[in-house]
């Protein structure tokens, strides 16, 4: 078989490790780490993420002796490093010096130092400070023969994602300007004839700070729209020093792929020299698996497709929710395979050793306090020997025909105040189609509303109530080629400023949904309506006056009654369903069916995904359940090298090179 490009170079096998902070322990630990990291077969470790304190313990004054130290070790011992620059975490003697660097919250407070990913993004003394610690490592271990990775900073956005000082709004003038030229323009997109908002002079305007009462929601999406941009201009200056002084060693960041409102992954993905994910579950939720699978398919999409590394999860709890729940006997491999299933072509954890102080002592870690003796160990040295055995995965890719359009501005412009319903929720909408198409066992992708769309038959917006005149014109290109839409309700409503268009709603899919919105009737709560092919819907309904669509399901009682609740219009050589209703699960399922006829039939245990290259052909299946499942696929599997049976125990995993 052909050799598989390696995801990051000079490392020709799936990346294995996670975050090392040797920083936190005796230099004596640091040889028995190292000889743990072999048993366990690990080959790559994230270091200095949070060490900018150590490097430059005084002003332009560096210290590299104990990391020189340990990237000679790591590297003499085969293992390769991510290397952090500790961007997020500014020493205490910054803060002393540039007090005017610390982020302020929309309510006007100015946050102190003791935490971490604390900056202004804005702040003139961060942007040189940050140049210069980065300089400095870049030209210290540009070329170090142990660096595979730069990661840049850490988890933009968290915990610090809106800043409201005063570098921010000077920077937010300066974006506003550049982007409307003049104050006229901007007056005009704004609407600020309303509520006599009008501005005569770029320094009248502020950020969206608490008002006394809702602050002008164009001007909160377009200070969103700063904020992601303002971050992104810190990642792509640093990129930009390390790409100069360490050619050809890739340049990421850990993004936060569904967790991260704050960021629009879409702007950020082709700055990236690779796509790096972290995932945590949301323990206590029972289809924590399907998010895990939402979350990686959408990371595969800001790849474009391309393998990408899952740079952290957890090996079980983490320390940071309600009630962080232990992950059970062979979660730990049944998660870090089905990211593997979904486009991953590494695997590492937060972190290597578990800490002894500090926030996150309780978090768990590869190595934990119960050493060698410890399940979790079993369980990481049981992964770090099944890895290569399916070393025939990497650089094969997940192809999918139907995606769902996922667009950060247009949930930043939903979650705004004064929306007709409490129940307009985007993310529900989102994790509920996913979830319909999960366990009908449909791989799906994520889409932004401008991309080319033209690989899939089948596209589905379960939120979009911002669209763009090129978003319009190209979803009627895609349709009218052919293509299936589904649409959720409140879809199409605004334009990217949060206004509505002129002429019934909804504006921008009128024309290609072949009916108009007379009237939003939303749900009181616990309120349900019935449609005319038996399912129970709530939340939300609406008055629809169909200009060209079918009717294929009504209102049976409540609001809407007698009129349409779903349609479906065609349009050229394709069609283009609504459902204007809140419907779930079992209930959804049977409209889904009927809209694409493939059959959507309740819940399933065993996830498969396919992924394909020059090497083949290869089947992860995982089973979520309690009981074995099996599956229609023959091949052989890779862990025992003998003919899959299509059986697939119960919590375990199969990974099958298929005939």
């Amino acid at each position: 078989a052909d050799q598989p490009t390696d995801l990051i170079p000079g490392l020709p096998a799936i990346a294995y490790g996670g975050d090392y902070n040797p920083e936190q322990w005796p230099r004596e630990v640091w040889d028995e780490d190292v000889a743990l990291m072999r048993e366990a077969g690990v080959n790559l470790v994230s270091v200095g993420i949070f060490s900018w304190a150590l490097l430059e313990p005084q002003p332009g004054v560096f210290d590299f002796s104990w990391l020189d130290e340990l990237l000679d070790l790591l590297h003499a011992n085969g293992i390769g490093v991510a290397l952090g620059t500790p961007t997020a975490a500014p020493p205490a003697w910054f803060w002393a010096a540039h007090p005017d660097a610390r982020p302020v919250t929309r309510e006007g407070l100015t946050l102190g130092h003791g935490s971490r990913g604390l900056a202004s993004p804005s702040s003139p003394a961060y942007a040189e400070a940050a140049a210069a610690i980065t300089t400095a490592l870049g030209e210290r271990y540009g070329r170090h023969p142990a660096v595979r990775l730069w990661h840049v900073h850490n988890e933009y956005g968290v915990p610090v994602g809106e800043c409201y000082s005063e570098h921010s709004v000077g920077a937010f003038r300066a974006w506003l300007e550049a982007r409307y030229g003049t104050l006229e323009s901007l007056n005009e997109q704004w609407g600020t004839t309303f509520w006599g908002q009008r501005y005569g002079a770029w320094h009248e305007i502020d950020a969206p700070r608490v008002s006394a009462s809702v602050v002008n929601p164009a001007q909160r999406l377009d200070f969103a729209r700063f904020t992601s941009d303002a971050h992104l201009a810190c990642f792509v200056r640093e990129r930009d020093i390390l790409h100069r002084l360490s050619p050809g060693i890739p340049v990421t960041t850990n993004i936060m792929a569904s967790s991260r409102p704050e960021i629009d992954y879409w702007r950020w993905a082709p700055e990236m020299d690779l796509i790096a994910n972290d995932h945590y579950l949301t323990a206590e939720r029972h289809d924590s698996h399907v998010m895990l699978s939402m979350d990686a398919d959408l990371t595969r999409s800001l790849a474009g497709g391309a393998p990408w590394l899952l740079i952290e999860h957890s090996t079980s709890a983490v320390n940071w929710q309600p009630r962080n729940l232990a992950k059970r006997p062979g979660e730990l491999a049944r998660n870090s395979l089905a990211h593997l299933g979904r486009g991953a072509d590494g695997i590492m954890f937060f972190q290597w050793r578990g800490g002894r102080f500090g926030a996150e002592k309780f978090h768990s870690s590869m190595l934990t306090a119960s050493g060698t003796r410890g399940r979790i160990w079993r369980e990481v040295v049981e992964l770090g020997t099944l890895l290569p055995a399916l070393d025939g995965v990497r650089g094969t890719r997940v192809s999918a025909g139907t995606a769902l359009l996922w667009d950060w501005e247009s949930f930043w412009a939903q979650n705004l105040e004064w929306r007709p319903s409490v129940e307009l929720d985007a993310r529900e909408r989102m994790e509920e189609y996913y979830s319909r198409f999960w366990h009908a066992g449909i791989t799906v992708d994520f889409a932004h509303p401008e991309a080319d769309l033209s690989r899939y038959d089948t596209i589905v917006a379960p939120a979009l109530y911002l669209m763009s005149e090129a978003a319009t014109a190209n979803l009627h290109r895609w349709v009218s080629a052919g293509g299936r839409l589904i649409v959720s309700y409140f879809s199409g409503i605004v334009d990217p400023v949060d206004r509505l268009p002129a002429g019934p709603m909804p504006g921008a899919l009128r024309d290609v949904l072949g009916l108009w919105i007379d009237e939003f009737l939303p749900l009181r709560e616990h309120e349900t309506v019935t449609l005319s092919t038996g399912q129970t819907a709530d939340g939300w309904a609406e008055a629809i006056v169909v200009e060209g669509a079918e009717v294929v399901a009504t209102y049976v009682d409540g609001p809407g009654a007698g009129g349409p609740a779903i349609t479906r219009n065609r349009l050229g050589a394709g069609t283009a369903s609504y459902v204007s209703t809140r419907l779930r699960g079992a209930e959804l399922d049977v409209v889904l069916t009927s809209l694409t006829g493939v059959l959507f039939a309740g819940d399933r245990a065993v996830e498969s995904v396919t992924r394909v290259g020059a090497g083949g052909r290869f089947g992860i299946h995982l089973n979520h359940g309690s009981t074995t499942g099996t599956v229609d696929a023959g091949g052989t599997d890779l862990v025992t090298g003998a003919p899959f049976d299509g059986q697939v125990p119960a919590g375990g995993v199969r990974v099958v090179a298929l005939d």
